[in-house]
């Protein structure tokens, strides 16, 4: 598995403290964005291994962009947070193909 991750989040500096946890870990950092509109253009620009992804972002929703990225890249895992509660969208998430 390729040890690329695009971080999708409207907020830098959540953004920059994914980041901070993912390069400690291993992590390549090969790409962000910040809106849901970019979502699709990055998936389709290189292999990832994974994506995490913010449920609340201009553009799109985010239970719209999980179904989106599985069609594009079936195998490619979306790791999904917000600061909603988990009742309100986990179990949303899960349907449309998150990994957690």
């Amino acid at each position: 598995m390729t040890r690329r991750l695009l971080i999708v989040d409207d907020a830098l500096i959540i953004r920059e403290k994914i980041k901070d946890v993912a390069t400690a870990a291993g992590w390549e950092i090969a790409g962000e964005a910040a809106n849901g509109h970019a979502v699709i253009d990055k998936v389709r620009e290189r292999d990832w291994g994974l994506v995490v992804l913010d449920l609340s972002m201009p553009g799109r929703n985010g239970i719209e962009l999980i179904r989106l990225i599985k069609a594009e890249r079936p195998k490619l895992p979306v790791l999904v947070f917000t600061m909603h509660p988990e009742e309100q969208y986990a179990v949303r998430a899960m349907r449309a193909g998150a990994a957690g």
